[in-house]
């Protein structure tokens, strides 16, 4: 051993003796540099990492590369201390910047562990230099060992020396397997890591896996005494970044607080421990200038360079940035020159930002909003419009954009695709009331309309209409926004004349703007299309209501158009089911709430027409539970419906319902309840009568049922059987059947009018005394009723049916029934589809020939169970000779969902392939 203070014979010329106890400069070698640092006794082991660094032993460099405070050297001092390998460990002090200090370091290490083949290299003696004599006998030393040493070098971002680099590199190389280099550092170093990532010969472990998962956070908390909900870890992780002194510091802090849990959810980043380590570790270390810097982007959620100029007032943000993100600095680096701060760093500088300069931040808002009105996202700008109390702009950014809008489809939609909430619901709630302009009062009036407070609405667009006019000079966007709102305004009021003058506007101001922003916001087109349609389908224009709501289903536009698109689908499925069509209406209906699923919509404001759509078809299907299911899930969140037509479906919908049980008086003042609206709707009217008529049917006033039917029966072909049914039953067969021979010729309606129709026409023929019309009639209307799923029609018909076909109608695959009429079935869960447990003989089966006497028909093949309205759609389309992927894409399920329902098809019919499921089908009638 070296005398302390002693100067060595050999230098860096050769071999010296065994070991010194100083170093170049004369020195002792501090030993708590050369020990593998001591874990704290809440250290957490992470498997994967540990795991990680095990297979970087295949690989002679490995980088563990994160900020202050990411675990790093826990980490490796935990692996390294648990190796049954030698391991030398240094860690760098900043007087490591002399080569000679740093190289006496480096080989005091080696000696530490047990490695004497470096006594054959010698030692450095002047600090500032080292010859490269040395470092090849070093290396060469090294690359003779059997077994190679893990040599760990912590905090190399202080070196700072470029020699040093490229020795440790050098020796590196030529070390070959004898030496493996573990690099603890902030920073990436200089050493060509290029050449080792495209040899495979360099392991890396960066932030991101450095991150604590929300699992591990919730272990870590555990040995701290602290238990966190799921939710509550992942909440936590999600705010630090996964951060681990972060966690730690979080964690012992908790402990000191009443509520733990709590406290970890709300506590203030800027009033605790980690404000102190974060402005200690990462701000202070920084030049003044780049402090500055980081102050004032902390108002930001990203940012990009020219954007942290124009907040600065600098030029040279780009390379502070780029070098903050590679030292670590809790810059994190976005893609593309954007970048963003971690979110407890931009907390912190935030409280750090108003303490320094109070006033600063609004103004910094007000800069960031100028700047990115011209260069970023609409949602961006208005953010921090708003942040900067500047609200006039705020709503003048948002009009000019024509992103007045997404007021309507952005609140319900789940996707959030900005740094910043695009809820502009939320965003504009805190608009001063003294904000003025014709801007501002466009947003208090999308406000209304999206709250469906349309007096509020139409009052604010009066005042817009006055401000427009006096100012001509205001640009199109502004008059624009304001023809919209009136037409969506006049869709919630039942206003078909104001819905179209105001629809004429908007088409003759949209040549004033520039076609790219009309390309940007598909949302505009699809609710224009969407409230134009509903007000014409209000005033019982259908033709010209379904070529708008077409328009807007088949629109494009993803998310923003997702609102739209499904309310027209529900109002299409609304028209077929009105015309007699409830298969078509059905599957409008499913379609409109899949779309709606796909794109996360939560449930409407206010009752869904898609699911009383599906309600009013359930029925007519006399599957009235699951018609009560869908009712009481539209009418969940707010019983109140926010337009005419979804007002006048519920009303039809729920008297239906109420009828097909039996309350009659329900039923009527359902039927009879006002819905309001500026004019009155032909079609509301109509099939209210309808029900109004068949509930005076129901308490046996058929004259009464009649009456109420006469305006209506001559301009729809559903009322037009109504009052057949009602004459019918007063004995008027004549005009029943002259009402029949009337039927409006462009309403003669589906299944649902023609099964009813066919249905009164064999009734009236079973009277006059005509029996083989009566069954041929009767039987086609049961076949087509079956087809179509239709029960009610066939119990409205009475028992005259049952004896006039010798069975009963009901048998077959429309389930079990006990008294006439009503279900023998168990109650069902809501929403549950009725499948019958009983085997029974299908529906339709072919009737005698009137000219000879009843043959008894052979018996049909046994159907085990009923057909679920899914499992239908499945046949059908097996025997179209779709495939099992082109069924699952056609019906919006997935390939498993099919392959259910098609065991469930097999089993049912009694067979185990699709030939032999669709040849069954056509037998039974089924298709």
């Amino acid at each position: 051993m070296y005398e302390p203070g002693a100067v060595s014979g050999a230098g860096d010329g050769g071999p010296g003796p065994a070991a010194r106890d100083v170093d170049p400069l004369g020195d002792p070698f501090l030993r708590t540099r050369l020990a593998v640092p001591a874990r704290p006794t809440t250290f957490l082991r992470r498997d994967r990492l540990a795991g990680h660094l095990d297979q970087a032993l295949d690989t002679p460099l490995t980088m563990v590369n994160g900020g202050a405070g990411a675990g790093k050297t826990v980490l490796v001092a935990d692996w390294a201390d648990r190796l049954e390998r030698p391991v030398a460990w240094l860690t760098v002090d900043a007087s490591d910047q002399a080569p000679g200090v740093f190289w006496a370091y480096l080989l005091q290490a080696l000696r530490a562990c047990g490695v004497r083949e470096v006594e054959q290299a010698g030692h450095p003696a002047d600090p500032m230099s080292v010859d490269h004599t040395l470092l090849a006998r070093l290396a060469a030393a090294l690359n003779a060992r059997d077994e190679p040493v893990i040599v760990v070098v912590d905090e190399y971002d202080r070196v700072s020396a470029p020699e040093i680099t490229e020795q440790l590199g050098f020796v590196l190389q030529h070390a070959g397997p004898g030496m493996h280099l573990i690099l603890v550092t902030r920073t990436e170093p200089l050493l060509p890591l290029h050449r080792y990532r495209a040899e495979g010969t360099l392991t890396e472990i960066r932030e991101a896996e450095l991150a604590f998962t929300p699992e591990e956070a919730a272990t870590l908390l555990e040995l701290h005494g602290l238990r966190l909900t799921e939710d509550a870890a992942r909440a936590l992780v999600e705010r630090t970044r996964g951060w681990a002194a972060g966690l730690r510091l979080c964690a012992l802090a908790a402990q000191q607080s009443s509520d733990p849990e709590s406290y970890l959810k709300e506590f203030e980043a800027g009033q605790s421990t980690i404000a102190d380590f974060l402005l200690a570790e990462v701000l202070k270390r920084q030049p003044a200038k780049t402090q500055d810097l980081l102050l004032r982007v902390s108002v930001l959620d990203r940012f990009c360079p020219d954007l942290a100029n124009a907040l600065a007032g600098r030029q040279d943000a780009g390379p502070i940035l780029a070098g903050l993100h590679r030292a670590n600095a809790f810059v994190e680096h976005l893609g593309h020159s954007w970048y963003r701060l971690h979110p407890l760093f931009a907390e912190i500088l935030a409280a750090h930002l108003r303490v320094r300069f109070p006033g600063l931040e609004a103004e910094l808002h007000r800069r960031a909003a100028a700047w990115l009105l011209t260069c970023g996202p609409l949602p961006e700008t208005l953010a921090h419009g708003a942040a900067a109390g500047d609200w006039e702009f705020t709503a003048r950014a948002l009009v000019d954009d024509l992103a007045i809008g997404q007021f309507f489809t952005g609140p319900r939609a789940e996707v959030r695709t900005q740094p910043r909430s695009a809820d502009l619901g939320e965003l504009f709630s805190r608009m001063a009331p003294d904000a003025t302009g014709p801007e501002a009062r466009l947003v208090r009036a999308a406000r209304a309309l999206s709250d469906h407070d349309v007096d509020r609405a139409r009052a604010q667009l009066r005042r817009v209409r006055q401000e427009l006019d006096a100012d001509r000079p205001r640009g199109a966007a502004a008059r624009l926004s304001c023809a919209l709102l009136e037409v969506l305004a006049a869709g919630l009021t039942g206003a078909p004349g104001r819905a179209e003058h105001a629809a004429q506007t908007v088409w003759e101001l949209q040549r004033e703007v520039a076609p790219e922003l009309l390309d940007r916001h598909p949302e505009l087109a699809a609710l224009l299309q969407a409230h134009l349609g509903s007000a014409r389908l209000w005033a019982g224009r259908f033709e010209d209501a379904r070529a708008a709501l077409r328009t807007a289903a088949a629109g494009s536009g993803g998310a923003s158009t997702a609102l739209p698109r499904e309310e027209s689908l529900s109002r299409l499925a609304l028209m077929d089911y009105l015309d007699g069509w409830p298969g078509p209406a059905e599957r409008k209906a499913l379609a409109a709430l899949t779309d709606a699923e796909r794109f996360s919509l939560s449930e409407p404001a206010g009752p869904g027409l898609g699911h009383l759509v599906l309600a009013a078809v359930a029925v007519d299907r006399d599957e009235l539970d699951e018609a009560q299911a869908l009712l009481d899930r539209a009418t969940a969140a707010q019983p109140e419906p926010c337009d005419p037509v979804t007002a006048a479906g519920l009303v039809i919908a729920r008297a239906r319902l109420q009828l097909a049980r039996g309350q009659i008086r329900a039923a009527l003042r359902t039927a009879e309840s006002a819905v309001p609206a500026a004019v009155a709707s032909p079609w509301a009217e109509d099939h209210t009568a309808l029900v109004v008529s068949a509930a005076h049917l129901a308490e046996g006033a058929p004259e009464t049922a009649a009456k109420v039917l006469r305006d209506a029966a001559e301009r729809r072909g559903a009322c037009a059987v109504g009052a057949a049914r009602a004459q019918l039953a007063a004995g008027n067969a004549e005009a029943a059947l002259d009402l029949l021979a009337n039927l409006p010729a462009t309403d003669a309606g589906g299944p649902a009018v023609t099964v009813r129709a066919a249905l009164v026409r064999a009734q009236a023929a079973d009277q006059a005394g005509d029996g083989a019309t009566a069954r041929r009639l009767a039987t086609q209307a049961v076949a087509e009723a079956r087809r179509e799923r239709l029960r009610r029609p066939v119990l409205e018909a009475g028992p005259w049916l049952r004896r006039l076909l010798g069975a009963d109608p009901l048998a077959g695959t429309y389930g079990a029934y006990g008294a006439y009429g009503h279900r023998s079935a168990a109650p069902r869960a809501p929403g549950a589809t009725h499948q019958p447990a009983t085997t029974h003989l299908p529906l339709g089966t072919r009737q005698p020939a009137a000219t000879r006497p009843p043959v008894a028909e052979q018996p049909a093949p046994l159907v085990v169970e009923e057909l679920s309205g899914r499992e239908q759609d499945v046949l059908q389309r097996l025997a179209q000779m779709m495939s099992t992927e082109e069924i699952a894409a056609d019906l919006f399920v997935s390939v498993n969902t099919v392959k259910t329902h098609l065991k469930s098809v097999y089993r049912k019919l009694g067979v185990n392939r699709r030939g032999e499921a669709v040849r069954r089908a056509r037998d039974l009638g089924l298709l």
